[in-house]
């Protein structure tokens, strides 16, 4: 290419001849002078080409031969004018020498960095003058000087190529750099500022305008300040930015809102102060990030950590941080508050009936009622699951504790609907109070989870507050698990058999497997108190399972008539490897798959689902018998008996104790039971006969089967085969009637009998009849006006009298009150008043 400024070496040739022509002191001849005007000429259009080849896409000088004419030419004229003026018309060579020396330097500096052109202007400005020399030297001088040239112009043609790429790999670089903080602000992850030495914006991304609702532009010299919300940036970040711009230090990720927009936007700032080369600030330079979606993020997961997500209730890291800050409170008297233990009954029921969604669902109703009912009185939460709390803070007042309470669990144990459905369930409340019942959270949630658990063992739907005796219990239901634990572990407990017996032969056709467990120090514990432990524990299906295959054994030695029946637990029947478990204790113990009889309790169908039933088809398959415990107790033993393939249906004891008392309605009950299985074609067996009557009874309405001590009391496994060997006949012998059940008392009490009057005392009584002391020699059938309190006198008739005791029974029977209390011994005794009885009756 030809130099932007080439005309100047137009200007320093004509100089030359100027200068040349002076010094002289004589005109150049015309040829010379047109040689002169030629190669200013041509240098001149020369420089016409450079300045429209800067604006042209194309160079023109890119053309071969152009460089060559505008540059190689004027110098070759410019050389050839010169020499011929010292060869043929007597220019001191000194002179033009010189100037020829003079336009090669200028050309040198034109020409510098464009070794061909460099190259092309040398050989034309110095072959004319070799060749007019004509001498051998003069040409190989100058053919020397155009191979150095040659070379060194290809040597700097290899540099500037060199130069050039490195220009062209540095200008691309700084395109990639433009065009990736291009991408990097348009695509929103970022944005760059800029500020003088005053503070003052000086460049902003355009995407900052777009979020603060103005042109980009009209931000520029403004404060960097003025990009953020002055109403509502965080003091530390404020203070932490003006720290840094006054003391001109980096900062980095600063949180600001910013200044305007219809949405919340929150952005992270970062800057650093930038000097020159002389060490003078110039400004603050920096970058800013988009923390809005971050933010949002970070709320959310403090919310989850605060808040149950299911009902928006606290959740149980904030309950026990809320309980942390009342019972840690740094006074000098503790902090009161009371903790409610809430827990949903029968939800688990809704749960595997409708689905889990519709027990989200009702886990939704539950909370915006328990949070309707509380109100301002506390703080609602939920630990997880159906377990919800509430926290009063304040002294407690138990009157409005238990007021609260029977609100929560009304309100609670109202109708839901859930997808057009109707649910009903209930809650229990455990309650503890702060500190008395626990100065730390974890203490106190565990006192009111005893309370919790003791309200659900009272019946469910009530609520219980703490107290030490439920701690002590909670202790010895923990020491009992453990000896649970160790007597399976061990072989420590055992089965004993109680007889049944066939109510028509009197023989004994099976018995009825019974665990018992003997403490190896507090003796025999009765099954209703290590049962629910074993069943809370989830020790009942080992329990059970070992139950089966050790009366399966016990089979395998007694006669192949004799059956054997064995409680099933529900969570044995929630398990799909049940019956496998029954398949191989009959085949271990080679006896008849009919000889085993399971026993299922009407509990068990509480949580019946679909797997149940094919449960019960498998193992009526395997051939072993299926009987219906307790029945009359549950909620639909009807539709039981229509779905489930029973063989047999046990008649509950309760509705066998004291159904031959007059004017009792069992009697008719069990009549309906038995008259139900025997359309159905199933046995029946009435459980708890312990008296002549009741057996009477039973047999009369049709009952197959006799369970009971009226018989025989539950034997050990040695015992039952002993007594298997002995015979099966069964010989009832027990008392023969039963009685109501006695309150134990100690009253002091008055008699009349005639017109003597006596004192005696009370040991026991019931609705009919009484003990009483202090009376010798009683003749049966005397009548005594008996006043048991201040307002209560009867009549009773003395049945028997013997070594001071006697039994009396009412002539009319006593009455009880609500909560079955008999009403006549509420009063104060009648000893205290010696005016009490009337002087005849």
């Amino acid at each position: 290419m030809i130099p932007p400024n080439w005309a100047r070496m137009g200007a320093i040739i004509a100089l030359a001849y100027a200068t040349a022509t002076l010094l002289a002191r004589d005109l150049p001849p015309p040829l010379i002078g047109g040689l002169a005007w030629g190669a200013v000429l041509l240098t001149m259009i020369g420089a016409h080409i450079a300045r429209r080849e800067r604006k042209a896409a194309t160079p023109m000088t890119a053309v071969p031969g152009v460089a060559a004419s505008c540059i190689g030419l004027p110098q070759a004229l410019t050389g050839l004018g010169f020499g011929q003026w010292i060869v043929a018309y007597g220019l001191d060579p000194r002179l033009g020498l010189g100037a020829l020396l003079a336009i090669n330097a200028v050309s040198l500096t034109l020409l510098i960095r464009r070794p061909s052109q460099l190259y092309i202007g040398m050989a034309g400005l110095w072959a004319p003058v070799a060749l007019l020399d004509g001498s051998l030297m003069a040409i190989g001088s100058i053919v020397l000087v155009g191979i150095v040239l040659f070379v060194s112009a290809r040597i700097q043609g290899d540099v500037e190529h060199d130069d050039l790429d490195w220009l062209l790999a540095r200008e691309r670089a700084c395109d990639r750099y433009e065009d990736i903080l291009r991408d990097y602000e348009e695509m929103g992850h970022g944005w760059f500022w800029e500020t003088d030495r005053r503070g003052h914006l000086s460049y902003v991304s355009p995407i900052v305008g777009d979020a603060v609702g103005e042109h980009h532009e009209n931000l520029i010299g403004r404060p960097l300040d003025a990009l953020f919300d002055q109403d509502s940036k965080p003091a530390e970040s404020a203070r932490a930015l003006a720290f840094h711009i006054s003391t001109r230090s980096p900062f980095h990720d600063l949180a600001f809102p910013a200044a305007a927009g219809d949405d919340e936007r929150w952005w992270s700032v970062s800057g650093r102060p930038v000097f020159d080369d002389f060490q003078n600030f110039v400004g603050f330079r920096g970058s800013g990030t988009d923390l809005t979606e971050r933010r949002r993020t970070q709320e959310s997961a403090s919310r989850l950590a605060l808040y149950d997500s299911l009902t928006g209730l606290a959740n149980r890291f904030q309950t026990m941080q809320t309980l942390g800050r009342i019972l840690g409170s740094p006074q000098e008297i503790p902090q009161e508050c009371s903790l409610f233990l809430l827990d949903l009954d029968r939800f688990k029921q809704v749960n595997d009936t409708f689905g889990h969604p519709a027990g989200d669902a009702l886990l939704k109703q539950v909370a915006q009622r328990l949070e309707k009912t509380v109100g301002d009185a506390g703080v609602v939460g939920r630990l997880g699951g159906d377990e919800f709390t509430v926290i009063v803070a304040g002294g407690p007042d138990r009157s409005q504790l238990g007021k609260l309470s029977h609100e929560i669990i009304y309100a609670l144990s109202q109708p839901y609907w859930l997808d057009g459905q109707r649910v009903v369930i209930g809650a229990s409340i455990g309650i503890a109070i702060a500190p008395a019942d626990g100065h730390s959270s974890d203490a106190l949630i565990r006192s009111a989870d005893l309370a919790l658990y003791a309200s659900k063992n009272g019946g469910r739907g009530r609520y219980q507050f703490y107290s030490e005796n439920l701690l002590s219990a909670s202790e010895e239901r923990a020491g009992l698990e453990r000896a649970l634990r160790l007597a399976i572990a061990e072989g420590g407990l055992e089965l004993y058999y109680q007889p049944i017996v066939h109510t028509a032969t009197e023989r004994i056709t099976g018995f009825e497997a019974l665990l018992r467990w003997n403490h190896p120090e507090m003796g025999w514990i009765p099954p209703a108190k290590f049962v629910p432990i074993a069943e809370d524990a989830g020790l009942i299906s080992t329990i059970g399972d070992w139950a089966i295959r050790t009366a399966c054994q016990d089979l395998a030695l007694w006669p192949d008539d004799i059956r054997c029946a064995v409680n099933v637990s529900s969570l044995q029947l929630s398990n799909p490897q049940f019956p496998a478990v029954v398949t191989q204790a009959l085949a271990r113990s080679g006896i008849a798959p009919d000889r085993l009889e399971l026993e299922i309790t009407e509990s068990a169908f509480l949580n019946d689902g679909p797997g149940t039933g094919t449960l019960l088809a498998a193992l009526k398959s395997i051939g072993v018998r299926l009987a219906l415990d307790d029945f009359g107790t549950g909620y639909s033993s009807f539709a039981y008996l229509e779905n489930a393939p029973f063989d047999k249906i046990k008649i509950d004891r309760r509705f066998v104790r004291n159904a031959a008392v007059p004017g009792s309605r069992k009697g008719a009950m069990i009549a309906a039971m038995t008259t139900l299985a025997q359309n159905l074609g199933i046995d029946t067996t009435a459980e708890g006969v312990e008296t002549m009557d009741e057996l009477n009874l039973v047999r009369m309405h049709g009952c197959s089967h006799v369970q009971g001590h009226v018989y025989e009391k539950p034997l050990s496994g040695v015992n039952a085969l002993t007594r298997l060997r002995s015979g099966v006949a069964a010989v009832a012998d027990g008392p023969r009637s039963s009685r109501e059940p006695r309150q134990t008392v100690l009253r002091k009490v008055l008699l009349e009998h005639g017109n003597e009057v006596y004192s005696g005392t009370i040991r026991n009584i019931s609705s009919r009849g009484v003990m009483i002391e202090g009376l010798w020699d009683v003749p049966g059938g005397t009548l005594f006006q008996l006043a048991l309190s201040e307002f209560h006198t009867v009549l009773a008739t003395c049945r028997w009298s013997e070594s001071g005791r006697m039994g009396a029974e009412f002539n009319t029977p006593l009455k009880r009150d609500s909560a079955g209390t008999l009403i006549a011994i509420k009063g104060p005794p009648s000893g205290q008043h010696a005016n009490l009885l009337p002087h005849k009756f």
